[in-house]
């Protein structure tokens, strides 16, 4: 089993920036793949940054050019660097793995079988 505990979310300026990290722990070589998911009030939880292990990754279109995913096998770390923040980024946060090596949809919560709990991001 694998645990995912995020962190690093806050309240920010639109313009701002902020630095997401989860940590793995458990069977980690069960997280191949990793992305980050976020889910506002009343919407559906939406792919927004995907990792493979490849280090391929994959970025909605909404982030692309203003968020960046990284992963630290050694640390068993997936980072979300999210700058130029937009109120429109408000959400609750999700990182997520799964075992396998690529997924074909690497945005889509259903191809991740482990979630963490959240971590909260304002932009006001």
């Amino acid at each position: 089993h694998v645990q995912l505990v995020e962190s690093g979310g806050g309240s920010v300026q639109a313009g701002g920036s902020l630095r997401l990290s989860c940590a793995a722990s458990g069977a980690t070589y069960n997280t191949h793949c990793m992305g980050w998911f976020r889910q506002a009030p009343g919407k559906e939880r939406e792919g927004v940054a995907a990792i493979d292990s490849n280090d391929s990754t994959r970025y909605a279109d909404s982030v692309k050019g203003r968020f960046t995913i990284s992963k630290d096998n050694a640390k068993n770390t997936l980072c979300l660097q999210m700058n130029s923040l937009k109120p429109e980024d408000t959400a609750m946060y999700y990182c997520a793995a799964d075992a396998r090596l690529w997924v074909g949809y690497p945005l889509l919560r259903t191809e991740y079988n482990y979630w963490g709990q959240g971590t909260q991001v304002t932009v006001s």
